[in-house]
């Protein structure tokens, strides 16, 4: 009978069907990471799936929160040293 960490562990298989010029971008991709193509599949798939998920999240705050979250939002940012800075600096793609 399996153990509880052996039945959190086990694998299983999923298959794609893939361009072969896709794989030997993923390959390369991979290589590049210092991964091999499963990780590297695998870890860019449960970031995605992530952010999907991530999106999807739904807040609920009461009226009054809700409120003062839309007043904070619509008010101007209030003149501070980072502000300045900020607004004086050259973004990279214009910089020389």
């Amino acid at each position: 009978m399996p153990t509880v960490h052996e039945a959190s562990t086990k694998r299983q298989t999923l298959n794609l069907r893939i361009k072969p010029e896709e794989r030997d971008l993923i390959d390369r991709a991979a290589r590049a990471c210092g991964k091999n193509r499963t990780e590297f599949i695998l870890d860019a798939s449960r970031r995605a799936a992530e952010e999907v998920l991530l999106d999807q999240t739904l807040l609920r705050v009461g009226a009054d929160a809700f409120a003062a979250f839309q007043q904070r939002l619509d008010a101007p940012p209030q003149p501070n040293e980072r502000l300045r800075k900020t607004m004086r600096t050259l973004p990279p793609w214009e910089q020389p």
